[in-house]
């Protein structure tokens, strides 16, 4: 094995982590501003804004396993990598069709009715996110393909994630200068509430993202190299004179490479996707729900929604810098647990302050901290359940999006469905729903995932053997009667 497979050159990290840069930009704009857009400034109806972030997490969700299992099977084009090849569509496909979905109806008027606008939408939505998933499945799959070693995958997976923080940290930067520098152009003040006044701010917003996420996306491709997937004859060669069937007592039994279905079958795959879905669930309803939190419940000026963001990705980027000394000597599951904590301690904080007013900074550090700890734990864990099984690899990753999207989407339209008030203007009654909201939700999931994070340490993540794909081996060779280890 060499010492690539190992641990990459530093400037093959960077290419590798820049390739999600896009993606992690689109992803910012969407789950931060795609609710106040649409309610707030658009005017959207409440439910039709779920219905629409709906739409697009299942559209996000169906394709993420259905596109995780054709990454796994097809060849990609020629020599350039399936991997490369289906991130490259599913980048194209985000460039032309996500800025429409922060752009007013083209030749909608005063008259448009909302749902007329809404069917506008939805195919863009769903190209968006169809090529969002693509990206991701692929890029994320691309780990294993890199790297072989448990240190060199969580490393690929910091930088991933350090570039994720940085990417939130370029939108929320971007749109608090432009609320202050575009905002009194028309005679409005930054202290104003959001409204169509604010539609240039975001279209500006809108090019900034496409412009640095098509530049990151170019220098993953050229940067970043996929393995080979046809097998050298050396490799081939020592394969055959391997036998069929290892004895019991020797240390290491083969094992078959694991398909789709067989993946349905270990535990641990179900133990590893419901902590994924909890730790999502924490990290995108508090993301979408923050922004709503502080115009309608706290009643600060519209440059909070950029301001308090920032910071949350700030404390998270130092908390990613410490992820690795932390988890050296606690270990991964104490490592999502201290992040359980700092959850936790903001949803408390929330509940127990009505009146925090500009005080929101101290629980927001909390949020971020903890948010960034449990994500890059999951994603962790979520490449540890993989290990060597990289021919089926995306499949896994897509599953586990397919869960979390849908997941997210769910939540997201029960709870504008109990929104008080549908109009763009909340009344009195959405000062405490959002209030509700950003506490009880956040810390009733940070239980659950602490429950999913029991499991695991009681039944660590392993996968176990399949004694009928062995057996099938063994008929072919016609050596049935020495199969007794795997039928045991």
């Amino acid at each position: 094995m060499s010492d690539e497979r190992l641990s990459l050159p530093i400037l093959r990290r960077l290419s590798y982590a820049v390739g999600h840069f896009l993606n992690d930009l689109c992803a910012s704009m969407w789950f931060t501003y795609f609710l106040v857009y649409y309610h707030s400034v658009l005017g959207f109806r409440s439910t039709y804004t779920g219905l629409l972030l709906l739409t697009g997490q299942i559209a996000d969700g169906v394709c993420s396993p259905l596109l995780g299992h054709e990454s796994d099977r097809t060849q990609g084009c020629g020599t350039y990598g399936k991997r490369k090849t289906w991130h490259l569509f599913g980048t194209v496909c985000v460039l032309i069709s996500f800025p429409f979905t922060f752009n007013p109806c083209l030749g909608c008027g005063e008259d448009t009715p909302q749902w007329a606008e809404l069917l506008y939408l939805i195919p863009f939505v769903i190209v968006s996110q169809f090529g969002w998933a693509t990206a991701q499945i692929s890029h994320l799959s691309l780990i294993p393909e890199l790297v072989s070693s448990e240190h060199a995958k969580a490393e690929l997976t910091a930088y991933r994630h350090a570039f994720a923080v940085m990417a939130n940290i370029t939108v929320y930067a971007s749109a608090w200068l432009l609320f202050h520098f575009e905002s009194g152009r028309d005679g409005t003040s930054i202290t104003d509430g959001l409204g169509q006044s604010d539609i240039p701010i975001f279209r500006n917003l809108l090019l900034v993202v496409m412009g640095i996420g098509g530049v990151s996306s170019l220098l993953f491709h050229l940067g970043t190299r996929e393995r080979s997937q046809v097998p050298e004859e050396t490799d081939s060669a020592d394969e055959e004179r391997q036998p069929f069937v290892i004895s019991s007592q020797q240390s290491a039994a083969p094992r078959s490479p694991l398909q789709w279905k067989h993946w349905l079958r270990e535990p641990a795959f179900y133990q590893v996707t419901f902590l994924h879905l909890c730790t999502r669930l924490i990290v995108n309803l508090s993301q979408i729900y923050i922004p709503m939190y502080l115009i309608n419940s706290l009643q600060l000026p519209k440059t909070y929604i950029a301001s308090v963001p920032l910071l949350m990705c700030v404390s998270g980027f130092l908390s990613s810098s410490l992820m690795k000394p932390l988890s050296k000597p606690i270990g991964t599951d104490m490592t999502y647990f201290v992040g359980l904590l700092l959850v936790n301690g903001f949803s408390y904080w929330i509940l127990m302050s009505r009146e925090i007013g500009p005080v929101i900074y101290g629980p927001a550090v909390l949020l971020g901290a903890g948010s960034a700890i449990i994500l890059m734990t999951s994603l962790s864990m979520t490449a540890k359940l993989i290990g060597d099984q990289t021919q089926s690899g995306a499949f896994v990753y897509g599953a586990m999006g397919f869960v979390d999207k849908v997941g997210s989407g769910v939540g997201v339209i029960i709870i504008q469905s109990q929104q008080p008030c549908h109009v763009a203007r909340c009344c009195s009654d959405c000062v405490r729903y959002y209030h509700d909201v950003i506490g009880i939700v956040t810390g009733g999931v940070a239980v659950a995932a602490a429950l999913a994070l029991c499991s695991i340490v009681v039944c660590p993540i392993r996968i176990r053997h399949h004694p009928e794909e062995n057996l099938v081996n063994c008929r072919k060779a016609d050596l049935k009667q020495t199969c007794t280890p795997y039928l045991a």
